[in-house]
């Protein structure tokens, strides 16, 4: 009988860990988030060079590089197919966190396209950097990965309003829009808007949107990005093929 319950208490407290490893990573990762060294995140980089350096497939991939919205998108191979993708989300990154590795994490890989998702990390109650200073690290961003792609299409997707982060949201609205419209006044940079999908019927975020944290989005709020953002993402590409073979 002793031995039963010691087995009995040995696969609770297992189940306990295995229930709060979630947590206790997603926590980590935003206490990393508050450094403003990129040099934070040079394991977690190295990670996923080592584990999608094989996707890399010169002018088929498409990247999609950003934070933890990013790395946790589990769906987002099927979300997206048949475009094949090159998962490069991790941590909490920041927009000039993805400055600093962007040679690496898009650079390297000569992709199709590129699908960011950044920024909410600097949007935040505690401390928060201003739409300019968010904007110019964007075009800092966009000027990188350029360097050997000038004309490489490029989507954002806009901060979203999440629960967590709900009494900043009006600097976050201010910097999309700061984005949004720099990037109409380029070539082949487009912004991509799914906050008004994640909204409740009382103009807050829906809960049900988003995990237990109010930051990160649940498997709903994943299939709402997933239907905005591939619809966009394939209409924009399939018009600039067809663009480009009308050119030949």
């Amino acid at each position: 009988m002793k031995k039963t319950l010691k087995i009995v208490a040995v696969i609770a407290g297992l189940l306990a860990l295995a229930a709060a490893w979630p947590a206790w990573y997603l926590y980590q990762e935003i206490d990393k988030a508050r450094s403003e060294d990129p040099l934070v995140w040079e394991a977690d980089v190295a990670a996923l060079e080592r584990t999608t350096h094989q996707s890399c497939q010169a002018g088929q991939g498409v990247v999609f590089l950003g934070s933890s919205s990013i790395r946790l998108w589990d769906t987002l191979g099927e979300d997206m197919a048949p475009l094949p993708v090159v998962q490069h989300g991790f941590g909490g990154a920041k927009l000039n966190d993805l400055v600093h590795y962007a040679a690496r994490l898009v650079n390297a890989c000569r992709p199709r396209a590129v699908v960011i998702f950044a920024g909410t990390n600097d949007i935040d109650p505690a401390a928060s950097k201003t739409p300019q200073a968010l904007l110019a690290s964007y075009q800092a961003l966009i000027a990188k990965i350029r360097v050997a792609q000038p004309e490489l299409p490029v989507f954002y997707i806009g901060i979203t309003p999440s629960p967590l982060r709900w009494s900043v949201w009006p600097l976050a609205q201010a910097t999309n829009h700061a984005i949004a419209e720099w990037s109409a006044q380029q070539n082949n940079l487009y912004f991509i808007d799914t906050s008004a999908a994640l909204m409740g019927t009382d103009g807050e975020p829906d809960g049900d949107n988003y995990r237990f944290d109010g930051l990160h989005l649940s498997a709903r709020g994943y299939r709402l990005w997933a239907e905005i953002i591939r619809a966009e993402v394939v209409r924009e590409l399939d018009m600039l093929a067809a663009s480009n073979t009308h050119v030949q």
